[in-house]
């Protein structure tokens, strides 16, 4: 008896084996992973550590390749959610705001300084994510059949231009800024008396090499020092006025096809990023802790000190007080107003009721 369930133990290793070989037999040699900026953008930074801790973690079984640049979009970053959709790209390190225009309620962070007008805004974005808010956004996601993985960050969305400085709403009339074609973005500018330009970030750069526009906007850390837009913009302007999140995502196919416990090993991978993103994200512009875990996993960047960074290369930095942003918060009540209709009222309580709730610690 004892020989026979000996037996049958080794018959059920060997086809567990079998299995195993099997399923591993039917992933790809390659996955491609979709980010809209370049590689040495905090973003593009967050893409290569994700595909690396997984290449890590599953001893080289999963193997994913990482596109910058809306290479697999033919630089149209607002295509990229369709993309992912029917299977023409397996996982995506996507941004709300290049998802919001199929998916209207990604908006609700780029309500304009909805935010940041909280008293710790970093602590107001955790709490949207780890919320009912946060929840609500990730039905909408996978409603639209993707498999949502994880959050991240690529940060808040501060202000470069050539002319300047910015101190009040008024000094942003006439400027010709260059912005996503997101239709939020063209309502707020307005709003504030700007000319908001539509242009792909493939063709940005190009823009403001030749003076087609005065300025754009994107995150300190992950875009404005590492793509230095000192090269352009003696300006830069902290208002904080928008949030990036980003966030990982799946075709669904590709998702079911991989076994549970490798599905768990890319969730364990994602939330390694968000950590590791949110850190690239808040170094230097937070109380210190980003920096401190950065140093924590050795990866620390080169530059500590994005105020100090730009300052050295002639950057006027002008950091918005609590009373300008509020300025800038009222200048922009309308288009609140039109996009929280557009958003769901419903999501935007939830994430005013998620914010206060550690606002209120």
């Amino acid at each position: 008896m004892k020989n026979c369930l000996r037996t049958l133990a080794l018959v059920a290793a060997c086809m567990g084996l079998l299995m195993s070989s099997a399923d591993a037999a039917q992933y790809k040699n390659e996955y491609k992973l979709s980010v809209v900026p370049g590689a040495l953008s905090g973003w593009g930074l967050a893409g290569t550590y994700f595909a690396d801790r997984v290449r890590e973690e599953s001893e080289g079984r999963i193997n994913i390749k990482v596109y910058h640049g809306a290479q697999l979009m033919a630089g149209k970053q607002t295509s990229e959610m369709l993309l992912v959709r029917n299977g023409a790209i397996d996982f995506a390190l996507a941004s709300t705001i290049n998802w919001s225009p199929q998916l209207k309620e990604l908006n609700l962070t780029a309500l304009p300084f909805f935010v940041s007008n909280q008293p710790d805004r970093y602590a107001a974005m955790d709490a949207i994510e780890a919320g009912k808010s946060g929840k609500m956004l990730i039905d909408v996601i996978e409603k639209a059949k993707v498999k949502f993985v994880g959050w991240a960050e690529n940060g808040f969305r501060e202000l470069t231009t050539s002319k300047g400085p910015i101190n009040h709403p008024a000094d942003m009339k006439g400027l010709k800024i260059r912005v996503c074609g997101t239709p939020i973005f063209a309502d707020i500018f307005t709003a504030l008396g700007a000319n908001p330009q539509a242009i792909n970030w493939s063709e940005a750069v190009t823009g403001f090499q030749q003076g087609i526009v005065d300025g754009q906007e994107n995150p300190t850390n992950g875009i404005n020092v590492a793509l230095k837009m000192w090269d352009y913009h003696q300006y830069d302007t902290e208002w904080h006025y928008m949030i990036d999140p980003l966030f990982l995502t799946s075709n669904i196919k590709v998702w079911k096809n991989f076994s549970k416990e490798d599905q768990a090993l890319l969730e364990k991978c994602a939330k390694e990023t968000e950590l590791y993103s949110k850190a690239l994200s808040r170094v230097g512009l937070d109380d210190g802790k980003a920096l401190e875990y950065l140093k924590s996993i050795g990866k620390a960047p080169e530059i500590t000190d994005a105020y100090a960074e730009l300052e050295k290369h002639g950057v006027n930095v002008n950091r918005f007080t609590a009373e300008q942003v509020k300025e800038f918060y009222d200048a922009t009540a309308s288009v609140r107003e039109k996009w929280t209709k557009n958003v769901g009222p419903e999501l935007v309580k939830a994430a005013e009721e998620d914010m206060a709730a550690v606002a209120n610690k």
